[in-house]
């Protein structure tokens, strides 16, 4: 595997108070950042499905919304190049502040989009579009936000303070899954008229709240460092793929499970129980709320752990529980009783979030500052574009096998086994930054 050079010794130092308000800065726009990505995964499976491609049957319909989804994941890489650039020659700061109102903006622009039966196909063109826009944006956001955190951060707490970034997910999850439950109680009609546009219109004065918090933000002492002493690269990502190339492999199979775990078990399952199974809507829904709340007290207990344990040993023990448990989890799914799929959804999601949680500590202990913008955002999101299929490629995979929900685990498996291997390899490339004391 390659080996970076050590980063260069600096002199800045930061308080754990000012990391910790660095930190709850980041999350803040990482959660609105989150809170806009899922809902559109929860509106694919609900909505779109019915409303953009409307003349085709429901199990194509139903594969055109989750192409679309999938879409925001191919353009995740992209955002990695481009904002990545900006982070590691320009800063970290800018690049948030961009990327923040990008996504903040698409979103609510999705609430005002006519439907197939008003403009005809420029309806999922356009929401293509935005979508594209979302994947773009966020490509560059979570990568910026952990890196950033993580710098502010002394040594010794930085599994903490990055778990705080991912605290951002479940946070996102629970106000746009929240948003979904409280439309879906409109009667259907008012529902597909205009209910369900509410959740995607309030992005816009969220942003407005993020984008107050993140001004506030001062710059990374180690991009101050990096400029300071002339490390700056060029070419970030061209860098990261010559110099730590090994790395950004290692990156990517980590970050498997975090990301294409997550949707399995709720873009996905959301559409497996609505569509497939016949389970209520708000049922499905109601699961993923559940779930992110508990989410939220992983996400945190297991940053704690991996100051003690090493980030890479978590993400093996969080791909390892999953892997054994994904069978079972579906079984439970398929007996349609109400309760077994709330703790289905929840427990999947509590076993996948132990790996997730720790992504940020991991991921920014691969690459040495002056490529940590560029090769965290790119592996975390070569990741979401490797993964971001998986509810397409699971469904199509449901209908060659006859609706049997055990296609869908297997897939689970593969990815939480890929992200095993990632986690090991990762504990082992770990370096420590020198340029922050507490």
């Amino acid at each position: 595997m390659d080996s970076p050079a050590q980063p260069p010794g600096g002199t800045k130092t930061v308080s754990g108070a000012d990391a910790s308000r660095i930190a709850w800065a980041a999350f803040v726009g990482t959660a609105l950042e989150w809170y806009d990505y899922f809902l559109f995964g929860t509106a694919a499976a609900l909505v779109f499905n019915r409303l953009f491609f409307t003349e085709l049957d429901s199990t194509a319909a139903t594969l055109a919304a989750f192409a679309t989804f999938g879409v925001g994941f191919a353009a995740r890489p992209l955002g990695a190049l481009l904002f990545g650039y900006m982070g590691d020659r320009f800063g970290r700061r800018p690049a948030l502040l961009t990327t923040i109102v990008m996504i903040g903006c698409a979103t609510g622009l999705i609430g005002l989009l006519p439907d197939f039966g008003s403009i005809g196909l420029a309806a999922p063109v356009m929401l293509t579009v935005l979508r594209l826009l979302q994947g773009l944006a966020v490509g560059g956001e979570w990568g910026g936000a952990v890196t950033i955190a993580v710098e502010h951060a002394p040594i010794e707490t930085r599994g903490r303070f990055a778990a705080l970034v991912q605290v951002g997910s479940p946070v996102g999850t629970l106000v746009s899954s929240g948003a979904f439950a409280l439309v879906l109680m409109l009667p259907g009609e008012a529902f597909d008229a205009w209910g369900w546009r509410l959740p995607f219109l309030a992005a816009f004065p969220l942003l407005g709240i993020a984008l107050y918090i993140r001004l506030k933000v001062e710059e990374s002492p180690i991009f101050q460092d990096l400029v300071e002493q002339e490390e700056r690269s060029r070419i970030p990502a061209l860098d990261v793929f010559r110099q730590a190339g090994g790395r950004l492999l290692v990156a990517v199979a980590a970050a498997m499970l975090g990301v294409g775990g997550f949707y399995m078990i709720t873009t996905f399952v959301v559409s497996y129980g609505t569509n497939t199974l016949g389970v209520d809507r708000s049922v499905m829904v109601n699961a993923t709320l559940v779930a992110a709340a508990l989410q939220i007290v992983v996400t945190v207990f297991a940053g704690r752990l991996a100051e003690r344990f090493g980030p890479g040993r978590m993400t093996v023990a969080g791909s390892l529980a999953t892997a054994a448990a994904a069978f079972p989890l579906f079984w439970l799914i398929d007996t349609r009783d109400p309760l077994a799929i709330v703790l289905a959804v929840t427990a999947g999601i509590a076993l996948v979030t132990i790996a997730y949680a720790v992504t940020g500590a991991l991921l920014t202990d691969l690459f040495p500052p002056h490529l940590r913008y560029s090769g965290v955002s790119l592996g975390y999101n070569l990741a979401g574009a490797l993964t971001g299929f998986l509810p397409l490629i699971a469904t199509a995979f449901l209908a060659a096998s006859g609706n049997a929900s055990w296609s869908a685990a297997l897939i689970l498996v593969v990815i939480a086994l890929l992200s095993a291997v990632g986690g090991a390899y990762g504990e082992r490339l770990r370096i420590t930054d020198k340029s922050i004391v507490s």
